[in-house]
């Protein structure tokens, strides 16, 4: 197999191309989103816990 033929995919190499692309947009999306959520709680705790003491 030459690996112009394996990137070529048979003539769908645009379906399968496009479709590795999303997949991985998609599992980047689900680990960054909860971290910066997280991340935003955290802080929004911390600016409520100090407004209540003081």
């Amino acid at each position: 197999m030459v690996v112009q033929e394996f990137f070529h995919m048979g003539g769908y190499a645009f379906y399968v191309w496009t479709s590795y692309a999303l997949t991985a947009v998609v599992l980047i999306f689900n680990v960054v989103q909860p971290l910066i959520r997280k991340r935003k709680s955290k802080r929004d705790l911390i600016m409520r816990l100090r407004r209540n003491l003081r």
